[in-house]
């Protein structure tokens, strides 16, 4: 045998090389190498089928092991979710669904009284977001679309209007502003001047607004194009971001507080606010002439106590989580070493804003809009390269505060061409004029009801548009002073945005922002709202009796 083994090349006792009927390829393993003979040189995985055949030559065992791969298990489906709050969808739906089907009162028509319906529905899906709002505000203008209480035209009409692109540009221009570096830059100096505390950076805020409120006719544009970006980057650069889980820090206050503000220097002078000339307009045309000095001298006293007492309110209720920073303007001094001169992209960046708010101010004179003025802004940011249009397509807060902005604006405008607006301003007045009250309770009783109507509206100039001439007229009816009464529902006409996210151009781009919470929003906005009515009718009141406005 040893003769043989050697004349074949073997040593003793190692087995022959005799080719061996090579395996199934479902008998081996992926990670497991296999010789010609198809003899396994490594170890078997656990889950394999062992299959051995041993074989004795000489004082040796050679043990042929093959595998038989059992089947990997297939990947678990994933479980089936719901793209929405079912629970909060279900509400939206139910309450619609509910007021669809209750007869409407006399006077109004059942195509006014559907929308309506539509209308809350979408206004509850707005507040408790069983889907993002862009979804909630197009499935409501789908379902009024699909029952016909609106025309295609009509449900997307708005969508021309002006108030939710100069917003969108807003965000854009916002883009730039932080993008660019020059928002930081601005922040910083602001921390290094007044950055001890977050309420000394926050009143900062509110005053440079108001300052700038007389000469920008355009709530949106001056919170939306200017101090939005410059706020949201002083939160940012103060490490407030909610993207971080930080919204709190800072961040949180700071927005509100100053979104809040904006209704109140809106409502200190006509040209604070675009809808205001409607309301002085209005007032004309009943025979009561206001001048932009008699609106400003009125709103000045309650206007400055609102300035002054908001922060504070919403520093009690709504505390930033950092309220003393005294190393703060040390560490901005710091950073504004670090950024150096300003960049080229901040030069432009800085000449665009000034090119936009020159617009925004002396515009008008010439037929330039606020969009038209906030586009100029944005061409130069686009064509310079500090701003692309992928970014600005990218910007999803943007569009969508379009989408669900533009939507509300439709339906609150149909309803009023329905006339339910009308319907519902003409029995406040028969009800008010009917209780027999003195004119000062008969005038808080219609300032109430005008003020918080406004949950209906998702626009100031439609609301002055639809209900100011015919409270006023019930006011003086009622014997309120008629300069007073006109005076205090056109200033009144700002304040009552606090309400909501969608009441006036400011709300959607510090609400969108994300530090606040819905719920947050609507909750101290209507604590505020019991605040304003208070000082303006309280204070204001006063102040109004030492001018000679009664």
């Amino acid at each position: 045998m040893a003769t043989l083994l050697k004349a074949q090349g073997l040593r003793a006792g190692l087995p022959t090389r005799r080719p061996a009927p090579a395996p199934s390829p479902a008998l081996r393993t992926a990670t497991t190498p296999v010789l010609r003979s198809g003899i396994s040189m490594s170890p078997l995985p656990v889950h394999s089928r062992m299959i051995q055949k041993t074989t004795t030559l000489g004082r040796r065992s050679l043990t042929v092991t093959a595998s038989a791969a059992s089947p990997a298990p297939a990947p678990a489906k994933p479980a089936f979710k719901w793209g929405a709050n079912m629970k909060d969808l279900g509400i939206c739906v139910g309450i619609a669904a509910l007021l669809w089907f209750i007869p409407p009162p006399a006077g109004v028509t059942t195509k006014a009284w559907h929308l309506l319906a539509v209308f809350i529905g979408t206004i509850v899906g707005i507040i408790t977001t069983p889907l993002p709002l862009g979804a909630v505000a197009v499935l409501g203008l789908g379902a009024a679309m699909v029952t016909k209480v609106l025309t295609f035209a009509e449900a997307f009409s708005a969508f021309a209007s002006e108030i939710p692109w100069l917003i969108a540009i807003a965000y854009f221009l916002a883009g730039g502003f932080i993008k660019s570096g020059l928002g930081n830059r601005i922040a910083y100096a602001i921390v290094g001047a007044l950055g001890k505390t977050t309420l000394g950076l926050t009143y900062a805020l509110v005053f440079a607004e108001a300052l700038l409120s007389p000469a920008i006719p355009s709530v949106a544009a001056r919170a939306g194009g200017i101090f939005f970006p410059l706020a949201k980057a002083l939160c940012l650069a103060c490490g407030s971001d909610p993207e971080k889980g930080t919204a709190k820090k800072m961040g949180a206050y700071v927005m509100k507080t100053c979104f809040q503000t904006t209704t109140v220097s809106s409502a200190m002078f006509i040209t604070a606010m675009a809808a205001n000339p409607l309301a002085v307009n209005l007032a004309a045309s009943a025979g009561i002439n206001i001048s932009w000095g008699t609106w400003a001298l009125a709103g000045l006293v309650p206007g400055l106590v609102a300035l002054i007492s908001v922060p504070l309110i919403l520093y009690v209720l709504y505390p930033p989580e950092v309220k003393d920073t005294p190393d703060a303007p040390a560490a901005a001094a710091k950073e504004l070493d670090k950024l150096g001169p300003m960049s080229v992209n901040e030069k432009i960046t800085a000449g665009a804003f000034a090119i936009t708010v020159a617009l925004w101010i002396f515009g008008g004179s010439v037929g330039i809009n606020a969009v038209a003025a906030a586009i100029v802004g944005l061409f130069i940011l686009l064509v310079t390269n500090v701003v692309t249009w992928k970014e600005c397509l990218n910007n999803n807060a943007a569009w969508d505060t379009l989408t669900w902005f533009a939507a509300l604006i439709a339906m609150a405008a149909a309803l009023n061409k329905y006339g339910f607006i009308p319907w519902l301003s003409n029995s406040v007045v028969q009800v008010v004029g009917g209780l027999g009250l003195g004119w000062q309770g008969a005038f808080g009783i219609v300032v109430a009801l005008y003020f918080y109507s406004h949950y209906f509206f998702a626009s100031g100039a439609a609301h002055i548009g639809a209900m100011y001439t015919a409270f006023l007229a019930v006011a003086t009816a009622c014997g309120t002073p008629p300069m007073l009464a006109a005076v205090a529902l056109g200033q009144l006409s700002n304040l009552m945005g606090c309400l909501t996210t969608y009441g006036i151009g400011s709300a959607p781009p510090y609400f969108g922002a994300g530090y606040v919470p819905q719920s947050d929003w609507l909750r101290l906005g209507f604590i505020l709202s019991i605040f304003y009515l208070a000082v303006w009718l309280g204070i204001g009141g006063a102040w109004w009796k030492v001018i000679g406005l009664w």
